[in-house]
C-alpha cells in the first residue's frame, strides 16, 4: 500500500474510502475520487433541493453529491448517472440511485420538467491544460475524468440544454466550473431561457461554481 501511495495512486483508491464533508464514502479503483473543491456546490444544491423535492446528479462518479444530498434530504428523490459501469456499481454501493448511461439518456420520463435540482462536476478541463494537472492525475487517472474538451464546455454545454427538459420552472441548475467558463456558457443560458445567473469562487479567488434558474419564477419562488 505504502509503495502504491509513493507512487502517486490516489490514497482513496488504496484505502477504498474517501471523506466527503462527513460523508464516509466508497472509491472503487478507477473511480474519480470526490474534491474538497465540490462540497460548496453540494452544500449550495442542498439548500436549493425542497424536503420532498427531485434532484438529478449527472457524471456521479463515486455518487459524492447524490449521497450528499440524500444524507441533507433524506425524504427527496435523488437520481443519479454516469457512462462508466464501474462509477455506477460505487454509486449503488454508496446506496445512490445509479443509472447507466449518458447525461440524461437513462432517467425516467416521470423526472421531466418536475425536477428541483440538477447538480453535476463534468470533466470541465480545457484538452491544453491537461498537461498542467498534477503527474499523478496525468498517470493514474483516466483523462477522461476531466477532459471538457478545447474550452472545457463540451459537457457542460449539453448538460445545460438538457436540463430544460427535466428542469420544473424555477428549479436550479449547479455545476462545477473553472478559469472564464462562466463568461461562455452565459450567452447559452440566457438564450435557452435561464434567469439569475450566478457564480462562487473558493478562498483563493479561484471560480468553482455556477448556478441558474429554469425560466424566470414567479415573485417569491426560489
Amino acid at each position: 500500500m505504502l509503495r502504491r501511495r509513493l507512487d502517486g495512486e490516489p490514497l482513496a483508491w488504496i484505502t477504498g474510502r474517501c471523506r466527503f464533508d462527513g460523508l464516509d464514502l466508497v472509491v472503487h479503483p478507477g473511480v474519480y475520487v470526490p474534491r474538497w473543491q465540490s462540497i460548496e456546490l453540494a452544500r449550495r444544491a442542498a439548500a436549493r433541493l425542497p424536503e420532498q423535492g427531485q434532484a438529478l446528479d449527472l457524471c456521479t462518479g463515486s455518487g459524492a453529491l447524490a449521497s450528499f444530498l440524500a444524507r441533507a434530504r433524506p425524504h427527496a428523490r435523488v437520481v443519479a448517472t454516469d457512462v462508466d459501469p464501474s462509477s455506477i456499481e460505487c454509486a449503488r454501493t454508496n446506496g445512490v440511485d445509479g443509472r447507466l448511461g449518458d447525461l440524461y439518456d437513462p432517467l425516467p420520463r416521470t423526472m421531466r420538467r418536475r425536477t428541483d435540482v440538477v447538480v453535476a462536476v463534468t470533466p470541465y478541463v480545457p484538452t491544453d491544460a491537461l498537461r498542467l494537472l498534477p503527474r499523478d492525475t496525468l498517470v493514474h487517472e483516466d483523462a477522461g475524468h476531466y477532459d471538457g474538451g478545447p474550452l472545457g464546455t463540451d459537457i457542460l454545454e449539453r448538460v445545460v440544454t438538457g436540463a430544460r427538459d427535466f428542469l420544473r420552472p424555477g428549479g436550479s441548475l449547479l455545476l462545477e466550473i473553472g478559469g472564464d467558463q462562466a463568461t461562455l456558457l452565459r450567452p447559452l443560458l440566457e438564450g435557452l431561457g435561464y434567469s439569475g445567473v450566478s457564480t462562487w469562487s473558493d478562498d483563493d479567488g479561484d471560480m468553482r461554481g455556477l448556478e441558474a434558474l429554469w425560466g424566470r419564477p414567479s415573485p417569491g419562488q426560489r
